[in-house]
Formats: C-alpha cells, sequence, structure tokens
C-alpha cells in the first residue's frame, strides 16, 4: 500500500483525483497505475484499471489469478467489474467511499453471489494516510479561483 499512496501523490501532482494501485504476484509487482483520466482523456483510466492494464501485459495474460492489488480507494463499480473479468485473487482497499464505493461502501458488487468469482476484500488499510491526500486535494480545488479547466 506504500507503493500505492506513492503512486497517488505522483496523480495529485499531475492534477488527477490522488489514486494509486499496484498489483503484487509472488511478492513481486507486476503492475502499477495512478489515475490518468483526465490526461489521457479516457474515463477508463482509473489507476486500478491502469495497473491492470501493466499487470496483464507483464504476464501475458487478462486473467490476473492469484494477484492482490493494493489500492487507496474503494473501488468504483466499473473497476470491481473489471477486477471481477481479471480473476483477482485479493483486493486491499485504503479509504472507504461511502458515494461510489462497491466493496461494500455504496455498493457491494465485488461479493455480489451473482459473479462466478468472488476475490478477498480488505478494506482499511493505511485508511488515514489514504484519506488524508483525497481530502487535501478536494479541499485544495474547492478554493475560490481554482480552474478546473487548467488541471
Amino acid at each position: 500500500m506504500r507503493e500505492a499512496l506513492l503512486l497517488a501523490e505522483r496523480a495529485g501532482k499531475e492534477g488527477e483525483v490522488p489514486i494509486g494501485a499496484v498489483i503484487v504476484r509472488d511478492g513481486n509487482v507486476i503492475g502499477r497505475g495512478w489515475n490518468r483520466n483526465i490526461a489521457l482523456n479516457d474515463p477508463s483510466a482509473h489507476a486500478e484499471i491502469m495497473a491492470m492494464r501493466e499487470a496483464g501485459a507483464a504476464i501475458a495474460n487478462h486473467r490476473l489469478t492469484g494477484c492482490t492489488l493494493f489500492v487507496t480507494l474503494e473501488p468504483c463499480p466499473m473497476c470491481a467489474g473489471a477486477m471481477i473479468h481479471a480473476r483477482l485473487e485479493r483486493i486491499v482497499y485504503g479509504a472507504h467511499d461511502p458515494k461510489t464505493g462497491a466493496a461494500g461502501g455504496k455498493f457491494d458488487l465485488l461479493c455480489d453471489p451473482a459473479h462466478n468469482h468472488a476475490p478477498v476484500i480488505a478494506g482499511g488499510c493505511l485508511e488515514d494516510e489514504c484519506s488524508v491526500r483525497l481530502r487535501a486535494f478536494f479541499r485544495e480545488r474547492r478554493k475560490p479561483g481554482f480552474d478546473s479547466q487548467d488541471h
């Protein structure tokens, strides 16, 4: 999760929502991602998606069995769907997201019994550190004079 926090910091410096993700397999990081949807003009370029893309390329497989994804914010529904299709073994997240979280925050898509795959979920890992970055980012964006078009 510490590496995911560093990637979240990178996203924030690039004007993106500060979320970072890493994928680990057999003790090695095989995928890294940070939010890039603004820079890439791609609504799907969330940290988790970027990490899954890199991990899939690293192992030459769209299935990420035996992998753990660490992400600084509870995954959204889009990312949760991709995680299920990727067959991630475990998902560890930092801050809870009561507005759009799909691991029990607002929805519980990752553990829905309708799916043919159910990853192990652990939330609240380094939650305070993950939450502080997000709150600071949004507090800055709400200041008078901030122009979101510039970022």
